[in-house]
């Protein structure tokens, strides 16, 4: 952790930048249904929404309502409606109750469901298996870091633990690797970088991947960032580490 009073402490990187991206990718995709529209969101985003682009800026961008995404119908007169929701299979039936009950009503209206932070190929196929994957375009705001303070971030992925260290699911590893490339992409090149653990070597080899794809895009650069640290929590232990769990550091490899 910095201590930015210090008169000795470097100069921390300008973290504001990612909630602008964030924010300006956001009204890009609610500018793509023009004119008034309803927006749906799931508890969990309200949360980083409202820290990226509160009401009044997106009422600026025509959204009309905010709605809560929750297990009943939606009470919604607009004529165009916007889902931002979490990549998961019950927020597809969700979806798909409502689009076909205006279907059986004989109403025509346009849907729109943005991902975040990505959309995985399992609920586009639950849209199709719906019948409705026709009449909803999808989209992925892809907010890979959100800036809780001047030197800390949250990369807002609740479901992570549970996917990866629990039931071996690999899929959140690319938005890590993404972020990671981010961060590189817009704070210059890591000079060390350290970790330890199957998920973390996971997470650095594709981050790697996607640097190679864009050889040369930081080279050059001043890092700002000059130390990464990859933890894998296969351990269980705390975030904060007591000196027994130091000692496994003697094991970290730097890549």
């Amino acid at each position: 952790m910095a201590f930015p009073h210090r008169p000795d402490a470097p100069e921390l990187p300008d973290f504001s930048m990612l909630k602008r991206l964030a924010r300006d990718q956001l009204i890009y995709l609610l500018e793509q249904l023009p004119g008034k529209k309803d927006l749906f969101i799931e508890a969990d985003l309200m949360s980083p929404l409202d820290r990226i682009a509160n009401v009044s800026i997106l009422k600026q961008h025509e959204v009309d309502k905010l709605y809560k995404v929750e297990n009943k119908p939606a009470l919604s007169s607009s004529e165009q409606l916007c889902f931002l929701v979490r990549p998961r299979i019950k927020n597809m039936r969700y979806i798909a109750s409502l689009v076909n009950a205006d279907k059986l009503a004989g109403r025509t209206r346009k849907y729109k469901v943005i991902f975040s932070p990505q959309k995985f190929y399992a609920c586009e196929m639950v849209l199709e298996e719906e019948g409705i994957y026709g009449d909803v375009s999808c989209d992925e705001w892809a907010f890979s870091l959100l800036p809780l303070d001047v030197d800390l971030l949250s990369m807002e992925l609740p479901e992570f633990f549970r996917d990866y260290f629990l039931e071996g699911d690999q899929r959140w590893i690319n938005t890590v690797a993404q972020a990671l490339h981010l961060l590189s992409t817009l704070y210059g090149p890591f000079p060390y970088c350290y970790g330890i653990g199957r998920c973390a070597k996971m997470s650095h080899e594709l981050w790697r991947n996607l640097e190679e794809e864009e050889d040369g895009e930081t080279k050059g650069r001043r890092p700002e960032i000059g130390h990464i640290f990859l933890l894998d929590r296969g351990k269980l232990c705390s975030a904060l580490l007591s000196s027994v769990d130091l000692e496994d550091m003697r094991m970290w490899k730097t890549w």
